[in-house]
């Protein structure tokens, strides 16, 4: 039985949501929250075993509370329920430690396998959002492994460079050859595909710091 907190400010969708847990095979509604503040007590208190949050709400929202969560060391996991399906917002919320990222608009079959898959330790993300890069391709080298872990840790190229002790267009090489094997057009969706082959893991990935080059 997985036991889920569910947070949204949204009394339709809430009541909604809440109404498919208590009836859903397998899964439990432990507790009900409308903001940031209750949901964070809530997961405090009740020690879910997943934490279901709408990504803005009032008084912190969900990326501020999975952080939160994120750094108490609190076994919940954080699956993101938003309407929003802009890659930024996905990778925000990978970066605050989040297992997954489903659309508000999604199926309920959908989200039972979001939830599913959050709570085993993996990685769910919303198949409008999918990518249509291939699931097999040509293994990265160490380098360039490094650029890619340090571009999804948020660091910008600058960071990238001075740390691994190169120019910032050797990182910009590294991230062409990059997004060809992965099949990427940009740092979000490099960093989706490496997450979606295994190339990287969600634990490898912390929230360091925001992109600025």
């Amino acid at each position: 039985m997985i036991r889920i907190l569910l947070a949204d400010d949204h009394p339709s969708t809430r009541s909604g949501i809440a109404a498919w847990l208590r009836d859903e095979e397998g899964l439990e509604l432990a507790g009900v929250a409308e903001d940031g503040e209750s949901a964070w007590r809530g997961v405090q208190e009740l020690r879910p075993d997943l934490a279901l949050l709408d990504i803005e709400m009032p008084n912190g929202g969900g990326l501020e509370i999975a952080s939160r969560i994120a750094r108490s060391g609190l076994p919940t996991r954080v699956l993101m329920l938003t309407a929003y399906s802009a890659q930024q917002y996905v990778m925000a919320a990978i970066r605050a430690g989040a297992r997954g990222f489903v659309l508000k608009s999604a199926p309920f079959d959908l989200l039972r396998r979001a939830i599913f898959e959050a709570s085993q330790g993996g990685f769910f993300l919303d198949p409008s959002l999918s990518l249509d890069a291939p699931d097999e391709g040509p293994d990265l080298t160490e380098r360039e492994l490094e650029v890619l872990l340090l571009t999804a840790r948020g660091l910008p190229s600058s960071e990238a460079a001075r740390l691994l002790f190169i120019t910032r267009r050797t990182v910009a090489a590294h991230l062409t050859s990059i997004y060809g094997k992965l099949g990427a057009r940009n740092k979000t969706e490099a960093v989706l595909a490496a997450l979606k082959r295994g190339i990287i893991m969600l634990d490898q990935i912390g929230d360091v710091g925001g992109e600025s080059d």
